[in-house]
């Protein structure tokens, strides 16, 4: 999937990298900002049972 992708990234090979690089930039921060977020309200490990103690 990946090779297909850079195979058809138009321009020379060092376009080629520079827009993988973004777009691997763009998925994370799809990710981070959106994704993630939203299926924390899903998960069960988003509660803890253990307060916290200040000293």
């Amino acid at each position: 999937m990946y090779s297909w992708i850079f195979r058809n990234l138009p321009g020379p090979l060092w376009l080629r990298i520079i827009f993988a690089m973004i777009l691997i930039a763009a998925t994370v921060l799809l990710l981070m900002v959106y994704v993630f977020p939203w299926l924390t309200q899903f998960s069960p490990f988003t509660e803890s049972t253990i307060g916290l103690r200040i000293l």
